[in-house]
């Protein structure tokens, strides 16, 4: 059974390099490049994993994350972010959520085998 994966990232040259990666690998994916877009599309019990990259226009990629949550708390979802200080981010926002947001993400760029083998480990293939 192929896996799914929804990737929502603003830069759609991300999007459709890692749809391809993943598609290549045997995983299908859709993407969304406008985040409110991609949140309208979501789908609950659909998707084995999301990915969100966190600084988009309209709504970052932590409040989207709370947005599925509420749709969906069993969801797998992981960040994908070129941002370098992303674990301070990152605790920064659970901090002020007062949440526990306990994520693997993905640090752009990222090589190919590395990812997949990333993906396939998170989703216990």
């Amino acid at each position: 059974m192929t896996k799914k994966i929804l990737i929502i990232d603003d830069e759609p040259d991300i999007t459709y390099t890692i749809k391809n990666i993943l598609e290549d690998n045997g995983f299908s994916a859709d993407t969304f490049n406008d985040p409110i877009l991609g949140l309208n599309n979501y789908k609950v019990n659909f998707y084995d994993l999301v990915i969100l990259d966190i600084k988009m226009p309209k709504i970052n990629g932590f409040e989207l994350y709370i947005k599925i949550r509420e749709q969906d708390p069993k969801s797998k979802i992981c960040f994908l972010t070129a941002i370098t200080t992303f674990n301070e981010d990152f605790r920064k926002t659970r901090l002020a959520l007062g949440k526990t947001i306990n994520e693997d993400y993905f640090q752009k760029p990222i090589k190919i085998q590395d990812l997949v083998k990333k993906l396939t480990s998170i989703m216990n293939i």
